[in-house]
């Protein structure tokens, strides 16, 4: 049976609300598992990890399935979108389990937002990669979380496109004073934050 294997040693990181920070390091130096620490869907064996005052571990899966429903938006480098369900089905999807009855009105003004106001009954199957990540992008954002957390959010796409989605990334941040967490590979796309961190072998320098 294989030991334990520590990702992250030693971290010791204070993110204020409202800000961007960007995360750097070359491959497996464990900046995707930070961001899964961050959202609660990885637990670390020791340590401490809160979000809004909120102590992670004093929640249980129910309950840091809510906090992200309400607090949290995750946005991935795969878009993790639903194939059965439309652009506007898969935005939905969060206000719905949270019980709002205008859920598809604000999935389809978020949808607006991202510029695929003329998309909403499209299938993922039927959308280009960079507007899988728009929608993943209104997905993210349309419950109005306090924390966002991007992990390689344009490496499925080409050079412009990702350039497109990073521009309506930080521009719905600033709308919303979201907190930014974006983890990439890109040191000119980590500069655009106002805080920059490298990770490297599971330790955070800066």
């Amino acid at each position: 049976m294989a030991g334990q294997v520590n990702v992250l040693r030693g971290v010791d990181l204070v993110i204020a609300s409202g800000e961007t920070l960007g995360v750097v390091g070359p491959s497996g130096s464990g900046k995707s598992t930070l961001l899964m620490v961050m959202a609660g869907l990885e637990r670390p064996s020791a340590g401490r990890i809160a979000v809004a005052g909120q102590d992670l571990a004093g929640l249980d899966e129910d309950a840091l399935a809510r906090l992200r429903r309400d607090r949290i938006g995750i946005v991935f480098q795969s878009f993790h979108l639903i194939p059965t369900m439309t652009a506007l089905e898969n935005v939905a999807v969060p206000l719905e389990l949270a019980g709002r009855d205008d859920a598809f009105a604000a999935a389809g003004e978020e949808l607006g937002r991202v510029g695929l106001g003329h998309r909403l009954e499209h299938y993922p199957s039927q959308l280009s990669g960079g507007e899988q990540q728009r929608v993943a992008l209104a997905r993210a954002f349309v419950a109005r979380p306090g924390l966002l957390l991007a992990d390689e959010p344009t490496g499925n796409l080409d050079g412009a496109t990702g350039r497109a989605i990073i521009d309506l990334l930080f521009e719905m941040n600033e709308r919303h004073g979201t907190t930014l967490v974006l983890v990439t590979h890109d040191p000119t796309l980590a500069a655009r934050c106002r805080r920059v961190v490298r990770v490297e072998d599971g330790r955070i320098g800066t």
